[in-house]
């Protein structure tokens, strides 16, 4: 991978609809060059976010108490909550670059901060026919620890990946997550058991070259 470092935002937990609002803000001025290519960590409090694409019987029961919110990145229904670390990317995609090559781009990072954490990790390539594999797979248990999803808009990308460090899974269980209903998911304290959230900060940060 050529080099691509990264301006680093950090913050702790931040409510999914008040941090769309700041990344749309981001997306903006990195599409008027008013800020450099950067790479924004944080935490959500447990929310389903779901696209267009997202078929009514994979939603979660209302019963469950947590809120459905529908959202303009790709792929399916996903989970987020505490314990998980998120990564929005609002990087200008260079001439010639998919928001798709992107994507493989930010897997391999992915893979390779989460090597640096103990667990052994690979992206997939999705098979003709079959629902996309987009995101980051445990080699081992060949479960899914990350989830993928972007969009880009004038050449700059937005959303970003959903990596599972020490949260609760049980919420991925309540619906069919990533449009795929035998899915594993997993997280870096089941497969290696506890480790800290400023670990996984610090690994992520690193593969992306963010500071």
């Amino acid at each position: 991978m050529r080099e691509r470092p990264l301006v680093l935002i950090k913050d702790d937990l931040v409510d999914y609809e008040k941090a769309m609002e700041r990344m749309e803000g981001l997306v903006e001025e990195r599409q008027n060059d008013e800020r450099p290519d950067t790479l924004w960590l944080l935490s959500h409090p447990a929310v389903f976010t779901v696209t267009k694409r997202t078929l009514q019987s994979h939603l979660p029961s209302p019963s469950f108490g947590i809120p459905v919110v529908q959202t303009g990145r790709g792929g399916q229904l996903t989970y987020h909550g505490p314990g998980q670390l998120v990564g929005y990317l609002i990087v200008k995609l260079r001439t010639g670059e998919g928001v798709v090559d992107y994507i493989r781009e930010v897997e391999l990072r992915l893979v390779e901060a989460l090597g640096t954490l103990g667990v052994p990790a690979e992206r997939r390539d999705t098979p003709p026919g079959s629902e996309l594999l987009t995101g980051v797979w445990t080699k081992d248990t060949v479960r899914k620890i990350v989830s993928v999803g972007m969009r880009a808009s004038r050449s700059v990308t937005s959303h970003g990946f959903a990596l599972n460090v020490d949260g609760d899974l049980s919420p991925w269980e309540l619906a069919i997550p990533c449009g795929m209903p035998d899915v594993d998911m997993t997280s870096v304290a089941r497969e290696i058991g506890q480790t800290s959230m400023d670990e996984a900060r610090l690994a992520v940060a690193r593969a992306f070259e963010a500071s």
